[in-house]
């Protein structure tokens, strides 16, 4: 299952997608594995790891407990490198923002902004925070983010307001 990021609202608090879906095709004599046998999958493994990756990318973009308490926030959002991140947030014409991304794991991820000038950048998946200031025009502002072949990991964004 595929699941399209979509922009998180002021008022709500970030959740990390740290689960993914996975198919259990075993029928019943699946469930009576042992535990040690469950947890030596490699879907048990990834999913601990992208929980792993997923809080260093909360910790390093201070997102796991955003609120209305912070006045510049816009959205944020995390997602597994290989499902990539696509927004369209709304702004507003004329003020600043600033974009933060981060890409924890292995390999690199195709940053896409879709502004006035259109800004492509290919990001190392290596936790390095990488910030792009941004002016809301008429157009709406396209932010894409999408894991390159063999990559894996997760990936965060936060957008911000900018101090003026």
């Amino acid at each position: 299952m595929t699941k399209q990021p979509r922009p998180l609202g002021r008022s709500l608090i970030l959740v990390a997608l740290v689960t993914g879906c996975t198919s259990d095709s075993g029928g019943p004599s699946a469930s009576a594995s042992s535990p040690s046998q469950q947890q030596k999958s490699p879907s048990s493994g990834s999913d601990l790891t992208d929980e792993k990756l997923g809080k260093q990318v909360e910790k390093t973009l201070d997102t796991a407990e955003v609120s209305d308490s912070d006045p510049t926030f816009v959205e944020a959002g995390l997602e597994r490198v290989s499902d990539g991140f696509h927004s369209v947030p709304d702004l507003t014409r004329g003020h600043s923002y600033t974009l933060s991304v981060i890409c924890v794991g292995k390999g690199r991820i195709s940053l896409s902004i879709a502004v006035k000038n259109h800004v492509r950048q290919t990001l190392d998946c290596d936790g390095v925070t990488v910030r792009r200031h941004l002016t809301a025009s008429v157009a709406a502002i396209k932010i894409d983010g999408d894991g390159m072949p063999g990559a894996t990991g997760m990936v965060g964004w936060r957008l911000d307001k900018a101090d003026k």
